[in-house]
């Protein structure tokens, strides 16, 4: 019998051997060196405390851009600047943040992402206080441009951090609370702005930054610790990003006013844009994450992302000039009007995420763009005479589109990246939004320059014609469906 029992259980070991690695490759068994404890997700309470950190920065980056924007005319009556000239202040911040998100997104990979997001924090307050203490518009630009760079520090780990923070079947729901989050902060920072002119002085709106940035760095001890590269820092790449990217924005900008230079701009970053890509392609973890581009899935979520924050901010510009010079609607009508936009978003980004577990990607993203479809047409078919309610209607049902959209499309970018590569995702995914929306604002201000009083139309027009383009990517993503790649 025991000859019989150790044949038997030497027939069994092969078999034990096999199941290992079997096991190992269950998404939940791999840990990447340096992973730390947690392989999917953080466990509670830590994971509560990481969300509020995280949502913590991004109500700040969202109010101090909403609220620096109505600021502008009392800075420029303030520091006695020309009104044409104190746009420079949006500007110089924007593009700051646009060409750098990705060269942050890279380093936060390899000094580690609570390192990245402590040093953005500090940055970002100490550019505030140097903002509100500015006395030109030299000064204040300076300080902007720090700000900015503050702001992309944090803004490149979002995605990143998501991931990490949630356990994957909890992704979607994260997503949406950031959504959701974001179009409530972005609807209430104008209102906080002018109650905070109403109250103080314009330096203010940068001094309510400090006590939230020093709050936040109580929490950074809660954030996950996300594994690093080992990679070397391509120095070459992140010096050809800078106007690969920055000359597309100044050039769509200028297209309408010196489309020479606008021109000029963009051959200059077509040519930059092509050297990256040559030189990032043959790269494991190149700093612009083409690597990652490779993957079927995430290059539907670019495509369908980048047009469809193209087709939002696209509307967000025109619909303001549409609302007050055609229809001539008070600036409090204006704010109700894009008020429904942001309520539909923040209502729908919920569902949005429940849906999202259950049915397909390319499904909900085709209903989500052909909500903002549909609302940029309701607007356009409208005359001039319709009433106030089927305005507030399109409005509406295009926030809902949009909320709708975001969700499912981001979950399909964060989570169709590998672990390891999640700092490249979330940066992938803050460029694409961003850069979406300069390219969206660009040709807006091209068929402004082009089109005299028919100018807001044609930017309404705009903004629907990149939504249909994103209902397209996504009609296409539906008859090729991929799997989401499993988190290695």
């Amino acid at each position: 019998m025991s000859t019989h029992g150790q044949a038997e259980s030497q027939k069994l070991r092969p078999a034990k051997k096999i199941s290992k690695p079997a096991a190992s490759s269950r998404p939940s068994a791999r840990r990447p060196r340096g992973r730390g404890k947690y392989p999917d997700g953080l466990p509670r309470p830590r994971r509560y405390w990481a969300v509020l950190t995280l949502m913590s920065v991004l109500v700040i980056v969202v109010l101090d851009s909403t609220m620096v924007n109505v600021a502008l005319p009392t800075i420029a009556a303030d520091l006695s600047i020309d009104p044409a000239a104190v746009v420079r202040v949006v500007i110089a911040y924007n593009v700051t943040v646009v060409v750098t998100l990705l060269i942050f997104s890279s380093i936060a990979e390899r000094i580690g992402f609570r390192l990245m997001f402590g040093i953005g924090v500090g940055l970002f307050g100490f550019a505030s206080l140097a903002s509100a203490l500015a006395g030109s518009l030299m000064t204040l630009l300076l300080a902007r441009i720090a700000q900015g760079l503050g702001a992309s520090m944090l803004m490149c780990l979002f995605g990143g951090l998501m991931r990490n923070i949630y356990p994957l079947r909890r992704l979607a729901m994260g997503i949406s609370l950031n959504a959701s989050l974001v179009g409530l902060t972005a609807v209430l920072g104008p209102t906080i702005g002018a109650w905070i002119l109403a109250l103080a002085s314009w330096p203010w709106i940068f001094f309510v930054n400090l006590p939230i940035c020093a709050g936040v760095y109580l929490g950074v001890r809660f954030l996950p610790d996300v594994p690093r590269s080992a990679g070397r820092f391509d120095w070459v790449a992140a010096v050809l990003s800078i106007p690969a990217l920055g000359l597309v924005i100044v050039g769509l900008d200028a297209l309408g006013k010196t489309p020479l230079f606008a021109l000029g701009c963009l051959a200059i970053s077509g040519w930059f844009g092509t050297t990256l890509w040559r030189r990032s392609w043959a790269q494991k973890t190149p700093l612009v994450p083409v690597d990652l581009l490779r993957i079927v899935g995430i290059r539907y979520a670019v495509g369908a992302s980048m047009t469809m924050f193209a087709a939002q901010m696209a509307g967000f510009v025109a619909l303001p000039f549409y609302f007050l010079e055609v229809l001539r609607y008070s600036y409090t009508e204006l704010g109700i009007a894009m008020g429904a936009w942001a309520a539909g978003t923040a209502i729908m980004a919920p569902l949005a995420a429940y849906f999202s577990e259950r049915y397909s990607v390319a499904v909900l993203c085709i209903v989500g763009a052909f909500g903002v479809c549909l609302g940029m047409a309701m607007i356009l078919s409208f005359s001039n005479v319709a009433g106030a309610g089927w305005y507030l209607f399109a409005m509406f049902v295009g926030g809902i589109g949009f909320g709708f959209f975001q969700t499912p499309n981001n979950r399909a970018l964060l989570a169709g990246a590998p672990r390891r590569r999640s700092g490249a995702a979330g940066g992938l995914q803050a460029v694409t939004r961003v850069f979406g929306q300069g390219v969206g604002m660009g040709l807006v201000a091209m068929v402004f320059a082009w089109g005299g009083a028919m100018g807001p139309q044609l930017g309404i027009a705009v903004a629907l014609v990149c939504a249909l383009l994103a209902l397209g990517i996504n009609v296409l993503r539906e008859l090729n469906p991929v799997q989401d790649a499993e988190l290695v």
